[in-house]
């Protein structure tokens, strides 16, 4: 009988060791789940910003494209750009270029005459082209196109200052003002004439006229070709 007490007391000990270890294993596993819960929605987590990381990615690669293609675009564009540069400077440098500025001369008066006289304008300050001889006076076209050209007349005395000015030695153009004397008188024009290769232009100072310069551009004749025909 004793003995049986004795067993008896041994199997409710391992039954308690059994509960015991049961509570701990149970214990254990609510640990385990709530760790795989934590882990599963951490990995939910890291799953939804892997889909938004590639979301980006793919937005990134199609605009990456698109930028690729409007640079290509911008490339052609500019090559197309620089081909009509390149062609606009050959055509450029192709068309004649024709202008020049001139003085009357640094000795002061010149006149007057018995008859209307050549004017010479020896200050020479821009001549592109060469189309004026400061040795003649004379401005010849050396192609057809429309042609700017402008001249000043100054003089101190009291009287009447004039010019005339001729293409090929017809007159196309008088004028004259009356200057009182108190300070230099001045008047200025133009003309936009239509030439051919060849035309000469000259002014010429009007018979019994004076004009007065010093080297201060008083009296100038200038002229440009605007286009050619």
């Amino acid at each position: 009988m004793k003995n049986m007490v004795i067993r008896l007391k041994a199997s409710e000990s391992q039954v308690n060791e059994l509960k015991a270890e049961l509570i701990v294993t149970k214990v254990h596993v609510e640990l385990l789940q709530r760790e795989n819960s934590v882990q599963t929605t951490e990995l939910m987590s890291l799953e939804t910003r892997l889909s938004a990381t590639e979301s980006e990615a793919s937005d990134l690669q199609k605009q990456n494209a698109d930028l690729q293609a409007r640079l290509s675009s911008s490339e052609s564009e500019l090559l197309i750009s620089k081909s009509r540069i390149d062609q606009l400077e050959k055509e450029n440098a192709a068309k004649p270029k024709v202008a020049f500025y001139t003085a009357l001369t640094r000795g002061g008066r010149v006149g007057p005459y018995n008859t209307d006289t050549t004017l010479k304008y020896s200050i020479v300050h821009t001549n592109i082209g060469n189309a004026y001889s400061p040795a003649s006076g004379f401005f010849t076209a050396p192609v057809k196109g429309l042609y700017y050209l402008q001249f000043t007349v100054s003089e101190v005395l009291r009287g009447y200052m004039g010019v005339k000015v001729y293409k090929n030695n017809q007159r196309i153009m008088y004028n004259q003002e009356f200057n009182h004397g108190d300070s230099h008188g001045y008047f200025t024009n133009s003309v936009i004439l239509e030439l051919i290769a060849g035309d000469i232009i000259h002014l010429a100072l009007p018979s019994g006229q004076s004009a007065y310069d010093n080297g201060n551009n008083h009296n100038t004749f200038s002229g440009a070709l605007l286009f050619p025909l």
